[in-house]
C-alpha cells in the first residue's frame, strides 16, 4: 500500500491541529517542489534520519522491444536514486543500537 500526499496531509493535520489545513498543504508543496528543483539541478537532497535523494545518469543504449524483438535506441536519461539512512534502516529492521 502506497503512502500518498493526501494521507501525509491527514496525518500532519491530526498531529498538528493548531495549523490550518491550507498552510499544511502549502508547506508540503514547498518542500516537495524544492526537492524536485534541487534534483533537477543535479544536486543531492539529504533529509537527516530519513535518507539521501540523488540523480544518476543512465547511459544511452540499444534495447529491444519485447513484443516485436525490434531493436530500439534508448537515449541517455536521468534517474533518481534513494539511499536510506542508518536510523531508518534500523527502525525498519527492528535492530537495537
Amino acid at each position: 500500500m502506497a503512502f500518498v500526499k493526501s494521507k501525509l496531509l491527514k496525518q500532519l493535520s491530526k498531529n498538528y491541529p493548531n495549523f490550518l489545513k491550507k498552510d499544511l498543504i502549502k508547506f508540503t508543496d514547498i518542500i516537495l517542489s524544492e526537492i524536485k528543483k534541487t534534483l533537477k539541478r543535479g544536486e543531492r537532497v539529504e533529509l537527516r534520519g530519513f535518507g539521501i535523494f540523488s540523480t544518476k545518469i543512465q547511459k544511452a543504449r540499444i534495447s529491444r522491444n519485447p513484443k516485436t524483438g525490434e531493436k530500439v535506441n534508448t537515449p541517455e536519461k536521468k534517474t533518481i536514486n534513494f539511499k536510506m539512512s542508518k536510523d531508518l534502516y534500523k527502525n525498519l529492521n527492528d535492530e537495537k543500537e
